[in-house]
């Protein structure tokens, strides 16, 4: 199977975990997918310092900046399957 079907495969199970996950598990998933699917960060940091979810979102995202792709899929998908158990 393809990385980008894998990867695909993985996003669709993640929805589907019988546990859910931390905050900082989701974290790295939502950063995981979003430099996997869009690439380094192409936003501005959140305005409102009082919206720590965004925050934490941008910052998670941007600290994987220079990361492939084709890594963070990677990545992704070793993640959502340990989850798995």
């Amino acid at each position: 199977m393809e990385l980008k079907e894998q990867f695909e495969q993985a996003v669709a199970e993640s929805k589907n975990l019988t546990e859910r996950p931390g905050n900082e598990t989701l974290l790295q998933l939502y950063s995981l997918y979003k430099q996997a699917s869009e690439g380094d960060v192409n936003t501005d940091s959140p305005t409102n310092p009082f919206d720590f979810v965004a925050k934490a979102k941008f910052e998670a995202w941007s600290g994987l900046k220079g990361k492939s792709s084709s890594d963070a899929m990677t990545e992704y998908i070793e993640l959502v399957k340990k989850l798995k158990g």
